[in-house]
């Protein structure tokens, strides 16, 4: 009985995983346009430039990989 329990323990499980790209890019995109909103308020002007380019291509390849994951 025990060593038919283990034979069913270490059987592996095939599921059709579906096509997915993690990374989060809308939330590091909010995080960063706060982050430039931020330092555009006390006068950073660098940092609030170089937040928002980095906030607009996460929104560039979030947009991009949820039109590839669509269209497949």
């Amino acid at each position: 009985m025990i060593a038919s329990h283990g034979v069913l323990d270490s059987a592996v499980s095939v599921q059709a995983v579906p096509l997915q790209f993690g990374g989060g890019f809308i939330e590091l995109a909010v995080l960063f346009l706060i982050l430039a909103v931020v330092a555009a308020v006390l006068g950073a002007r660098g940092v609030a430039g170089l937040s928002m380019d980095i906030a607009k291509w996460l929104v560039i390849i979030f947009v991009i990989l949820a039109i590839v994951t669509f269209i497949l």
